[in-house]
């Protein structure tokens, strides 16, 4: 019996699907709590105004490099976003030539430590402290404009990235539930070479590598296909054609050669901005589109797979 195919969408079921998609996404976002970002910045301000308070203006960076990058997370993150634009961790391991471990920046008498601010000096922006390369001491009002733009540098980034990575992780919980209310069960996580590692029919896993990709759940429908699901959270149409088309798209190319089209239904359940056009043309590559607003579509399409 040829199996139930998946569903497929036109161009007018995409377009008002995708609308839908964006009013959810515009209210959540507008009714965000300003107070998180207010958290992180009232963390942050305290963080580096003791930076700036204890180094003496940063003229004793370099002296106290041990003490101040090994003293919490969050010293070194006001440490790294002296810089513009800020360094990262990673940057930062490999431009200062260490790890940033407590042990490794201790080493050496604290060699590795003062690489570390050295890297960060030679980034220091000037605009936030200019008295720096000045060689003077700054105004009451340079003082606080660099404690206070700096503090929002970092309070901005660590709200983004917080709301991105609750974003995908809430739409992956919402998918999880949503299988499990429809009679699924949820195993270890695993990887998946052939067919006969995967769940079996009526099972699914979670952050599992999918032959050479990974996805965010791997479901066995009941007629014994796999459905490789990667959840996809938007917040803007061109943020859309690097989630859509150029990741989950091309995954779902890779998983059909490596598997076959008829044991393996590539997927996407998406949420926030989309354009059609790109909707579309992920559709036409391979990959079967889901709504994380219209779910029952997902549940229609698994019960279907009983009778195959």
């Amino acid at each position: 019996m040829t199996p139930v195919p998946p569903p497929r969408w036109t161009e007018e079921e995409f377009a008002a699907d995708a609308g839908i998609a964006r009013a959810n996404f515009v209210e959540t976002r507008m009714q965000e709590p300003l107070e998180q970002y207010l958290d992180r910045f009232e963390e942050f301000r305290q963080t580096v105004e003791e930076l700036i308070e204890g180094t003496v203006d940063l003229t004793q960076l370099a002296d106290q490099a041990v003490e101040l990058l090994t003293r919490s997370p969050d010293m070194l993150t006001s440490i790294r976003y002296l810089a513009s634009p800020p360094i990262s961790a990673d940057d930062l391991t490999e431009l200062a030539d260490t790890r940033l471990s407590t042990r490794q920046l201790s080493a050496d008498e604290g060699a590795a430590a003062r690489r570390v601010i050295e890297t960060v000096m030679l980034g220091l922006d000037r605009n936030r402290f200019p008295w720096v390369s000045e060689d003077r001491e700054p105004t009451d009002a340079e003082r606080t404009a660099g404690v206070i733009s700096t503090a929002a540098l970092i309070a901005t980034q660590k709200v983004r990235t917080a709301r991105s990575m609750e974003s995908s992780g809430e739409q992956e919980e919402q998918i999880a539930a949503y299988l499990v209310s429809q009679g699924f069960t949820q195993v270890a996580t695993r990887t998946v070479s052939n067919m006969n590692d995967a769940p079996a029919p009526g099972e699914f896993c979670r952050e599992s590598m999918f032959g050479t990709r990974k996805a965010d759940l791997i479901v066995r429908l009941w007629d014994g296909r796999v459905m490789p699901i990667e959840c996809k959270v938007s917040g803007s149409s061109t943020n859309s054609v690097k989630r859509l088309n150029n990741d989950a798209a091309v995954k779902a190319t890779v998983w059909l050669a490596e598997f076959g089209s008829l044991g393996v239904v590539p997927t996407a359940a998406l949420s926030g901005v989309f354009k059609v056009h790109n909707l579309e043309s992920a559709q036409n590559k391979g990959l079967t589109i889901i709504w994380a607003h219209k779910l029952d579509a997902l549940g229609t399409f698994i019960e279907a797979t009983k009778g195959t």
